[in-house]
């Protein structure tokens, strides 16, 4: 998934350039309110002969967290990158909040945001003025109260003027997740956010990822290799093996139905045996 990383670092600006935002949704139908943030269905990369997400359908509900799993080049980044609007899909669909990103790119991704400890804010840039920056390409309305109240929720108040290339990892990933709350997010995407913390900081950001998804009409995608993170965090996991999406269900659960003691057991075997665990779901 690292292989990747550049060009997905590069996503903030990006999406931030082709956002409009505001609060247009608070006046969401009914229908809106019990569909899906997010509805995956066949989707499918290619590059020439070689498929690297193959007819990958899936949802993500509201006040829900789904991990997105499996080994290094299964198709996760690919897959949050599409989502993202950053690689376009060789076949299939995708629908933001009920919108077709396909003919609705700024609508979608409106109500769309991203965070990655592989792709840290600007280091030159202080912590203000990433937020101001990024609030400004999103349209953020009230934009100096949006900032002041997420510099005061992730605990960052202090680090005001402190130029983020200097803060360490679990302070930068702070400012990365209130970056990403800018605009208020129906649609959350995480690609490995604790990665290279350490177990306090991890667990304080686990705790504000459940806190977020908790509250309002917002779902979170999230991958991750620390099985136990996702035990503790997930309602529901995608197994992905070479782009296919192979077991889903219940973390705490799934294991038990597939034979194995934990969900790490069950990710070693689906790495090294995808066949024998995903006969019935190729």
């Amino acid at each position: 998934m690292l292989r990747r990383a550049s060009a997905v670092g590069k996503v903030g600006a990006r999406v931030g350039a082709t956002l409009t935002l505001g609060n247009e949704f608070e006046g969401k139908t009914m229908q809106q309110a019990v569909s899906p943030v997010l509805a995956v269905d066949g989707l499918c990369k290619t590059y020439g002969d070689h498929s690297a997400v193959e007819q990958v359908s899936c949802t993500v509900g509201r006040n829900e967290i789904v991990g997105l799993l499996g080994p290094n080049g299964a198709g996760k980044t690919t897959i949050i990158s599409m989502v993202l609007g950053v690689l376009e899909p060789t076949a299939g669909s995708i629908r933001i909040e009920g919108i077709p990103l396909a003919e609705d790119r700024a609508g979608a991704l409106a109500c769309t945001n991203f965070a990655a400890v592989y792709a840290p804010l600007p280091g030159n840039l202080t912590v203000y003025q990433n937020l101001r920056i990024f609030g400004m390409l999103y349209g953020v309305s009230d934009l100096q109260e949006r900032i002041d109240a997420l510099l005061a929720q992730y605990e960052l108040a202090r680090f005001h003027d402190t130029k983020c290339g200097v803060l360490s990892s679990g302070e930068q990933t702070r400012v990365s997740l209130a970056k990403a709350m800018l605009n208020s997010p129906r649609l959350l995407l995480l690609d490995e956010p604790t990665a290279s913390l350490d177990p306090s900081a991890a667990d304080d950001i686990r705790h504000r990822i459940r806190d977020f998804a908790s509250r309002g009409t917002c779902g979170v995608l999230w991958t991750s290799h620390n099985m136990y993170e996702v035990e503790a965090v997930c309602d529901r996991v995608l197994f992905l093996s070479r782009g296919r999406i192979l077991l889903e269900g219940n973390p705490k659960t799934l294991p038990r139905e597939h034979g194995k003691p934990n969900l790490e057991e069950l990710f070693i075997t689906l790495t090294r045996e995808p066949l024998a665990l995903g006969r019935g779901k190729a």
